[in-house]
């Protein structure tokens, strides 16, 4: 579904009902369970450094994760075009980012074949809020390269890394779900589901930095 515009804030989510500062308190509070996994992803960082040397690409999912919780904090709270525009965009260099990096860290692909897969992920991301009217065009490119490169992965045995992807993909399909309930479950649920979207994806984005940083391997 894509966003509309109501007076001077958009109108998205069930759970709004108009443009005050807390008119989604559930999806705004929620956003907390992604500052959670950030928190738990930077105690992993600080405990594989012990034994390894500094990596920078860690640190940088790690701190989008922390964006990307107070971007959708700040949508969920002000639900204006530039509010949305927090939420969006840091995600969109989320998913990109990880593309790269998990073919490049567990598959050692050549750099052509990683341009050649975001371009892919981007192009479907275009592409489906077009030609369906769901907005969610993003989420589905990235549900289908964890199913891909996972199942890759596990079936190549060549990293383990592999059952991790496949175990977020299994959590993020859940995530979808509820994303796409939200407005369908109106009537019945007042607050929607749209917060359930956020907890999982908190647990999503856990499960894939955590694989990069226990198994990714620098090429």
């Amino acid at each position: 579904m894509l966003s509309r515009m109501t007076g001077s804030y958009i109108d998205l989510y069930c759970e709004r009902t108009g443009p005050e500062y807390w008119s989604e308190p559930v999806n705004a509070l929620t956003n907390i369970g992604f500052l959670i996994s950030a928190i738990a992803v930077t105690r992993i960082i600080y405990k594989v450094s012990r034994t390894r040397s500094f990596d920078g690409v860690h640190w940088l999912f790690n701190g989008l994760i922390y964006v990307i919780g107070i971007g959708s904090w700040l949508f969920h709270t002000h639900a204006t075009r530039w509010a949305m525009l927090s939420d969006i965009i840091p995600i969109a260099i989320f998913i990109l980012l990880y593309v790269w990096f998990a073919l490049r860290r567990f598959a050692a692909a050549p750099r052509l074949v990683c341009l050649g897969c975001g371009a892919a992920v981007l192009g479907v991301a275009t592409a489906v809020p077009a030609l369906t009217g769901y907005g969610g065009g993003a989420y589905i490119a990235a549900l289908v390269f964890m199913i891909a490169t996972g199942g890759y992965l596990c079936f190549k045995r060549t990293n383990p890394g592999g059952s991790a992807l496949l175990w977020a993909a299994a959590v993020f399909s859940a995530s979808l779900l509820f994303r796409t309930l939200d407005i369908p479950v109106c009537t019945i649920l007042g607050t929607g589901t749209h917060f359930v979207w956020h907890l999982l994806n908190a647990v999503v984005l856990f499960l894939v930095v955590r694989a990069l940083i226990l198994h990714g391997k620098r090429t």
